[in-house]
């Protein structure tokens, strides 16, 4: 029997901001979060949030040699383990993993050796993944195991897997469990470009070279999101439209219904399924099927009132989560949802922020709608359904109840 797990507090720093009332207004807002960088569409930090990340930097001559995807992580933990009412007294453990970890330091070391034929003193350990975990157990003194991982985008997924394991084991009495990612970068953006999966639609409605957006793209309901880059969960795009952002999300996790919980964990699955090519599922996504399966449990299917997709805004991978979908739910679809026509897709943080806007969804008993779904729309919010899958096929669903 699949004990509750309580989640006492999360923080996160994205496109969306960094307050929880900020967050929650722009997901209520009509607008997305995109921006340009060097001619690519992505999803920054806000001014506010990146001048807290700049003020932690400068707080500690140790923290400015450090690369955002640690400080991103670091501020969210400082914020989510205040909430909890957590100090370094407790016995908790740290699992916060990323994508692609240290990306902006990494390309810097890289550049400087190419031009030295030298690596800098401290390129091997401040680009490690291991650093973002080992920096914020040293930043709030904590005494568990601090460990840092890469399951591409169901990282942060994984991390609260992992956590659970722990907390269930008795290991622990607690976990501090999240993703972040600081993607931003030449390279790294240049490898989704090279997968032809980033979105080369514009601003203003177009394609790149000038060419039209296909009336799939377009929509006229006046009650509609602006314009958005991002095509998540439109299932008739004709163009792959994925788009990076930046992120970090941090979870407390504690066993057992606590009072001070602003959710519980009522069932977790994980999947994963045979190569088939590198970046793709298999059309029916077999992974996603076997972890909302497992997740379910003894959970009635039509129990489920949202499922927050992982829907990253490519043809395949949306319509391969959605045929899974149907295959598990039949006739009972619940509502769907995403956030990555506002913020993009923030890779091994994306997990943990979608469970964010179900934690919102939860405690404001309000529906983010997708503008483009024709669906019904519920009437109730009682479990929620996170998704998330990663490059090879790891799959990892959450199911949350207020």
């Amino acid at each position: 029997m699949i004990q509750p797990i309580s989640i006492t507090a999360i923080s996160s720093i994205s496109a969306l901001g960094f307050t929880r009332s900020d967050i929650w207004n722009n997901y209520l807002s009509k607008s997305h979060f995109f921006s340009e960088l060097d001619d690519n569409l992505v999803a920054q930090l806000t001014a506010g949030a990146r001048q807290e990340i700049d003020k932690l930097r400068h707080s500690n001559n140790k923290y400015k040699q450090l690369d955002d995807s640690v400080l991103f992580g670091m501020f969210c933990a400082r914020t989510a383990v205040k909430e909890a009412n957590w100090t370094s007294e407790d016995n908790f453990g740290i699992n916060i993993g990323s994508s692609r970890g240290a990306t902006g330091l990494f390309e810097k070391y890289f550049e400087s050796f190419l031009d030295k034929n030298k690596a800098e003193t401290l390129s091997s350990p401040t680009t490690t993944l291991g650093n973002i975990s080992s920096w914020i157990a040293h930043d709030l003194q904590s005494n568990g195991p601090e460990i840092s991982h890469s399951i591409t985008c169901s990282t942060a997924l994984h991390a609260m897997l992992n956590g659970i394991a722990w907390l269930n084991s008795n290991m622990c009495d607690k976990f501090l469990v999240g993703g972040s990612e600081a993607p931003l970068t030449p390279f790294t953006i240049a490898q989704m470009k090279a997968l032809k999966i980033y979105s080369r639609l514009s601003n203003n409605g177009h394609l790149e070279h000038s060419r039209e957006v296909s009336e799939s793209l377009d929509y006229a309901r006046p009650d509609s999101l602006k314009f958005s880059p991002c095509q998540a969960l439109n299932l008739n795009k004709t163009e792959n439209t994925m788009i990076l952002g930046e992120a970090a999300v941090v979870a407390c996790l504690e066993q057992g219904k606590k009072d001070n919980a602003i959710a519980v964990i009522e069932g977790y699955g994980y999947g994963t399924e045979l190569l088939e090519h590198n970046a793709s599922l298999s059309t029916d996504a077999e992974c996603f099927q076997k972890s909302m399966r497992m997740a379910l449990g003894a959970i009635k299917p039509e129990e489920i009132d949202i499922i927050v997709t992982h829907t990253p805004g490519t043809i395949k991978g949306d319509l391969a989560e959605f045929n899974a979908i149907q295959t598990i739910f039949c006739n009972e679809i619940p509502a769907l949802t995403t956030n990555k026509l506002k913020v993009g897709h923030s890779l091994g943080a994306s997990g943990l922020l979608s469970i964010e806007m179900a934690i919102l969804m939860l405690n404001h008993q309000k529906f983010i709608d997708i503008p483009y779904l024709e669906q019904p729309l519920p009437t109730k919010i009682s479990k929620i359904m996170v998704n998330a899958v990663g490059f090879g096929g790891n799959a990892v669903s959450i199911v949350l109840s207020k």
